[in-house]
């Protein structure tokens, strides 16, 4: 852990506790006063972040976003994969708010569709890494020996693989479930964006494992660890009760800056045209087929890539006022 005074405990002090309701009338000029007691750890947290402009920017940004993929067709007459036979490449109008594309499918309807998968597939992947990275971690660190010498060599493994290219390779089963070994056919029952989950999420989870390994190396050695393996407490339990609960703010933060590495990792195999298949849609796919007509029809390209900038930026302003207000050192680090 770093050992560095956080920046703002002088500010903190007086944040941290807050008075009972009952009063006492024994201080020395016979005023009374009113009981202290310690803030939780979440209380505390939910007053850093509210103090974090990134975070009301960012979480607005996401809300909106999140918001125009579930509810936007409500003002749309035209569903995903629909044709209007009377508008090719029509520009964006009081009929078609954003245009149609060279067989006259309604953009607006696809951004709607496009934005939920990628939304689902960030949202899914990036607590599935953080999951694996949870567990590998923490069982490494304390259990040692052969297990964490198996998951260091998978982690250093994973580590010097060109993922991308990984990913890459595997794409055909995502495309064609038959493709699969037939010991796992049975995930070919998942939709497409269900194997692209899987798949990135078990290739981006081995720096958090690394550092949470590290973490439960140092907390496996505090006495109430000691204590409660003596006791004879199972090796499940003391991860759940006492590891886990304090390695969880970096696993909140990873997670939440996870889902912009999730949404920008399904956006380029599609985009190369390895992730989401037709007729499903993404916000890959949309900028693969609009990035011939950048210039003739530049809102075919223009709007997906402005949705994918703007959701990646709320995404990171999010993760960077969380990781502010959990770990207030991080704020002076990067100082």
């Amino acid at each position: 852990m770093n050992a560095q005074q956080p920046a703002d405990s002088s500010a903190d002090l007086a944040k941290d506790i807050e008075p009972t309701a009952s009063l006492i009338a024994d201080a020395p000029d016979g005023s009374a006063q009113k009981p202290h007691r310690p803030i939780s750890r979440g209380r505390l947290v939910w007053r850093r972040l509210k103090t974090k402009p990134n975070f009301y920017i960012g979480g607005a940004i996401v809300a909106a976003i999140v918001a125009f993929a579930l509810f936007g067709d409500f003002f749309n007459i035209y569903t995903q994969g629909q044709q209007d036979s009377y508008n090719f490449n029509s520009p964006p109008s009081g009929q078609h708010f954003f245009g149609t594309d060279a067989i006259g499918v309604d953009l607006y309807a696809s951004m709607t569709s496009a934005l939920r998968t990628s939304l689902l597939i960030g949202f899914l992947a990036a607590p599935t890494a953080t999951l694996v990275a949870a567990v590998m971690g923490s069982l490494a660190g304390y259990l040692g020996g052969p297990f964490e010498m198996f998951t260091n060599w998978l982690i250093n493994l994973l580590l010097v693989l060109p993922v991308f290219y990984v990913l890459m390779i595997v794409s055909p089963a995502i495309a064609d479930p038959s493709n699969l070994p037939g010991a796992i056919q049975w995930l070919g029952f998942m939709p497409a964006w269900g194997l692209l989950v899987i798949a990135i999420g078990l290739f981006s989870w081995m720096i958090m494992a690394q550092i949470v390994k590290n973490q439960t190396k140092s907390l496996k050695e505090r006495e109430y660890v000691k204590a409660a393996r003596y006791m004879g407490v199972s090796t499940p339990t003391i991860l759940r009760r006492h590891i886990i609960p304090n390695v969880a703010s970096l696993l909140i933060i990873d997670g939440a800056l996870g889902v912009a590495g999730a949404i920008l990792a399904e956006t380029s195999l599609s985009f190369f045209g390895l992730g989401i298949q037709a007729p499903d849609v993404s916000l890959g796919t949309l900028l693969q087929d609009g990035t011939g007509a950048a210039v003739s029809r530049p809102w075919l390209f223009i709007i997906p890539a402005s949705f994918l900038v703007a959701l990646l930026t709320g995404v990171a302003l999010v993760g960077d006022a969380l990781r502010d207000a959990i770990d207030p050192t991080s704020e002076v680090n990067r100082a």
